[in-house]
Formats: C-alpha cells, structure tokens, sequence
C-alpha cells in the first residue's frame, strides 16, 4: 500500500527532506509491501530566534490545507523548537489548529507534531530519564529541557551548541555528534536524543553512537517517523535508526 507524508517545513530546513525519505525509504526495503511518497509546504524562517519562530507558527495553517490538498495520509510540522518555544504542552493545541485547518479536505490526514513526536515516542519506549544535544542558544536550549520535563521525561544532561543561522545548524556534519557526545554526561539515562531538533542533521550517526555507548540513541526525526508508522498503523521497525525504530545494535 502507498503511502503519503506530507511535512510542514521550515523554509531553511535541508533536513527533513533527506532524513525522514532516508528512514521510510529503508522501511521500504524491509517491508517491500508499504511505499512512501513524500510532499512538503515551506514556511518562512531564517534564523533560530523566538520572533521567527512565532511568525512561523502563525503560518503553519496555510501550510497544512495546502497539504492536504494533495491527499497526504499523514501530515506533520517539522520544526521541533517552534513548537516548545511557544509553552509547555503547546503540541497539543498546535495539533488541533492543524486538525482544524483541514477539516474541509476531501481526506483528512493523521495530524502530528515534531516536537509531540519526540516526547510521546520517548515515553511509548519506556526512556524516563534521557540526555540530549541541541544546536539552539542557551535560552531556547532551556526552554525546550523545560519542555520535555513538563512532559514526565527527566533531561540528566543537555549539550547545546549556541547556532542561531538555520542553514548552518542543516550544514552540520552529523558525524560531529560522535565526538560532541563524548562530551555528554549520559551516566544511567535511558536514551541519548543525539539531535532534539530536526535540523541537525543525525541520522549517519545514531546507529555508531548507540554502538559507542550502548544505550539507546534516537533523535527528533527518528521519532518523528516513528509516530507516523504508529498513525499509520504500520510496524514501527526499520533498519539503521537507533533502538526507537527497532535497531538495537550495539545494546
């Protein structure tokens, strides 16, 4: 059965395009009875600051209609820190704003969020007490550490790398993170988040991390996949993605 993903995305984001089709795409391998197409509606947004990050939100309406225009079976923002700079537990409204902006459609898609998806399939994992790294400044680093405690999820370490220009968080190197987590006070957690934040760029690095520290390693994007397999009602299992996604190599 094909499926379509449709993501509201940042209009600097060069992640989430390549990451989330890299996931499914190796789902696809796995499991040859399920295809994935993948559609997105940009919204503005430079720099990683709060009043871009609000505006963003404000416009993220038009983006899910144009979405569902065309059909997409599941349909998400793919902006963590928009999302939690706005308040604790703001995932919740800004999935029902998104719900109300497409009740007119032919076919109303699965709604989500980025940010929902990592504090929800953290918790359906059973991680309580995690460390995380982030690209974000000090402040919106703490606002989203904030965030996810509000959610029941203890954050033991935090390591933030203080980038506000959006394309040079995408320009990462992602196996950067390999060194930076040696820097990561993961003593006794249940998950590292290798990126909480669906920009920097993760993915070629979760499965050496989660062999490096033997713990589970998971990021933003791959719990964001996760939670559209589980809307989807598909096994939530694919290969090279950390242990949220079925790979524990490494544990």
């Amino acid at each position: 059965m094909n499926f379509r993903i449709g993501q509201i995305v940042p209009s600097s984001n060069i992640t989430m395009e390549k990451e989330i089709p890299a996931m499914l795409q190796a789902r696809m391998a796995a499991y040859p009875d399920d295809s994935f197409t993948f559609h997105a509606s940009r919204v503005r947004m430079h720099r990683v600051v709060p009043e871009e990050l609000e505006r963003m939100n404000r416009d993220m309406g038009r983006c899910a209609a144009e979405l569902a225009d065309a059909q997409v079976d599941v349909l998400s923002t793919a902006c963590l820190v928009a999302i939690m700079c706005m308040g604790n537990g703001y995932h919740r409204e800004a999935a029902e704003q998104l719900a109300r902006a497409v009740t007119a459609a032919g076919k109303v898609p699965r709604v989500m969020t980025s940010a929902g998806a990592l504090v929800d399939e953290l918790k359906h994992f059973g991680a309580r007490k995690i460390s995380l790294m982030a690209p974000y400044t000090n402040a919106l680093t703490h606002k989203v550490c904030e965030y996810i405690e509000s959610e029941g999820i203890e954050v033991h370490d935090a390591l933030n790398f203080s980038i506000e220009d959006n394309l040079e968080v995408g320009a990462r190197d992602p196996l950067q993170l390999l060194a930076d987590v040696k820097r990561l006070n993961t003593r006794g957690v249940d998950a590292v988040v290798l990126s909480a934040c669906v920009q920097m760029p993760s993915l070629a690095a979760l499965q050496a991390a989660q062999r490096t520290l033997g713990i589970p390693v998971t990021s933003t994007a791959a719990c964001t996949v996760r939670q559209m397999l589980r809307l989807l009602e598909l096994p939530h299992r694919l290969p090279g993605a950390g242990a949220l996604l079925g790979d524990t190599a490494g544990l």
